[in-house]
């Protein structure tokens, strides 16, 4: 039996045309050449193109004809292009103008194809059917390249999750040797992004805290004593002052955890960025700025900018909190005396950034000290263990 023109089978979707041109015996003819395979809208203005190119059902090609009264076809197709619904429309110029600068105005512009008139039926069935297969490649290929940035994305967003957790079970098991200080590798992890991001724009710090090391450093600050896990329960729990021999065991758990990630980072056999700063805060986060620090007393710029942060981060935090060897001090004290440790103890520049930000900081820890069991939000003194 034989088909309607323009009409499909179940399940086939028929192409829609539109015909634009200003001449009724220029539509008539075209709508007659291309209605047996294809469902065929015309347009006599470039107005009206416009409307129905932006209405259902919608063309999958439009032939446009140059040489219209009022908007002409270089219009249409500049307006067609501008507008996000019919950007990605092909358009076939129909023109009886032969000229060469014609031509090339109209594909600079965006045309698909040209077809001077008078028109070879056969030429514009072949041009139609060519600039379609073309048109279902490319959305074919939009299709699977969404498809596959959103599996990359997904797949991404899984391993960084996957990724973190592992960073917060390492840290959590270093804590519980330690269990007084609560949600310590939480509040310090999000102490070293609030510094990073208030010195982000500072011409000492700017060069290296980029968008991507400010999330690197934020990534790696849970690990910053990991090496606790080797430091034996009578020196880590001691309620009272550490003996000197003792001290001297208990400052090895700097090198043991960044020992303890450098191993990490030759079993995978390939660098990890994220590790490079962990190594850094693990190691040097007890170093201090006039070189009275350990393990390397470590001068100045010497000290790696990660451990700068994260040794303000973590003076403050172990200030503020209590311990097995000491009670928690007042915010305004432990301001008082990161403050008094510009210059000695801290980089000058990320004390003045601490005390600016103080206020948020401070606001952070009542907001969110008294929801310690999220595993993933956020983001004393003479002997800070």
């Amino acid at each position: 039996m034989e088909r309607e023109p323009g009409s499909a089978e179940p399940g086939e979707t028929i192409t829609t045309i539109l015909v634009v041109d200003d001449e009724p015996a220029n539509l008539t003819l075209l709508t007659h050449l291309l209605r047996p395979v294809y469902q065929v809208r015309a347009a006599n203005s470039g107005e009206h193109a416009l409307r129905a190119a932006t209405s259902e059902p919608r063309p999958g090609l439009i032939l446009l004809d140059v040489m219209m009264p009022g908007m002409d076809g270089y219009r249409v197709l500049e307006r067609l292009r501008n507008n996000p619904v019919t950007t990605d429309i092909p358009v076939i110029f129909l023109t009886a103008m032969a000229g060469t600068d014609d031509e090339e105005r109209g594909l600079q512009l965006g045309a698909a194809d040209y077809i001077v008139k008078p028109i070879k039926p056969a030429l514009v069935l072949a041009r139609v059917r060519t600039q379609l297969e073309a048109k279902h490649t490319r959305d074919w290929l939009k299709d699977k390249n969404a498809i596959l940035e959103a599996e990359v994305a997904r797949r991404m967003a899984e391993n960084d999750l996957t990724q973190l957790v592992s960073i917060r079970a390492l840290a959590h098991l270093a804590e519980t040797r330690d269990p007084e200080t609560g949600n310590h590798i939480l509040r310090t992890q999000n102490y070293v992004r609030s510094l990073a991001l208030q010195l982000r724009q500072h011409p000492r710090f700017s060069a290296f805290l980029d968008s991507r090391t400010i999330d690197l450093l934020t990534k790696s600050a849970p690990l910053h004593d990991i090496g606790k896990v080797g430091i034996p329960d009578n020196i880590l729990q001691k309620p009272g002052p550490l003996t000197p021999e003792e001290w001297v065991i208990m400052k090895t758990h700097s090198r043991l955890g960044s020992d303890a990630i450098e191993q990490a980072e030759a079993d995978v056999d390939q660098p990890i960025d994220f590790l490079v700063l962990a190594k850094e805060i693990a190691h040097w986060h007890h170093e201090k700025w006039d070189g009275s620090g350990y393990p390397d007393a470590l001068k100045g710029e010497e000290i790696p900018v990660s451990a700068r942060l994260m040794a303000v981060a973590d003076v403050f935090d172990a200030l503020i909190s209590s311990r097995v060897y000491k009670p928690a001090m007042s915010y305004e004290k432990a301001r008082e005396i990161i403050s008094e440790g510009r210059g000695s103890h801290f980089d000058p520049d990320i004390v003045a950034a601490f005390l600016d930000g103080f206020v948020a900081i401070t606001a952070h820890i009542v907001t969110h000290i008294s929801a310690p069991h999220d595993p993933l939000r956020g983001g004393g003194w003479t002997q800070n263990r």
